[in-house]
């Protein structure tokens, strides 16, 4: 049984009762009963007001999880495109640094020359072919002309002039 309808039993139990509404106490009743009635309206109210705040809360949370799953899968999607870049850039370095690690035997001896295009020095050994390199910087492809003497010395085999 709710409120209201527990107002009205009381409100039925006291007209049954056939009291006097004139006395001291009779008004006092009556004023306690229509109190009874009146809350238990203004209860009712507030419980459907609640009812309905509680179901927009809920609509709320379904979307923010919806949300956060979008969130996550862009996360995730531009996660693996940093990595991606990080790969590319960490690739770009590895086959910048490859003519180091191809030939362990250098014995420090490597030519040193300077881009044309971005000023950025550049070290090879014999075993890259000078007539087509490619700056590590900025990627321009150019070539140069070693003499046989320069060739000589990276072998040790310097000439005794």
């Amino acid at each position: 049984m709710e409120l209201k309808e527990k107002a009205a039993y009381l409100n039925g139990l006291a007209d049954g009762l056939d009291y006097d509404k004139t006395t001291k106490e009779g008004k006092l009743i009556a004023a306690l009963i229509d109190l009874v009635g009146e809350l238990a309206a203004a209860v009712q109210a507030h419980d459907t007001d609640l009812d309905e705040v509680v179901e927009e809360l809920e609509d709320m949370r379904e979307y923010i999880e919806e949300i956060d799953e979008d969130l996550s899968d862009v996360e995730d999607y531009l996660d693996a495109e940093l990595e991606d870049e990080d790969d590319d850039d960490d690739d770009e370095d590895d086959d910048e640094d490859d003519w180091l690690d191809d030939d362990d035997d250098i014995d420090g001896e490597y030519f040193e020359i300077v881009c044309p295009s971005c000023g950025e020095e550049i070290c090879f050994d014999e075993s890259v072919e000078p007539e087509n390199l490619t700056c590590p910087a900025c990627g321009e492809k150019f070539s140069c002309e070693i003499e046989d003497d320069d060739l000589k010395k990276i072998d040790g085999d310097e000439d005794e002039e």
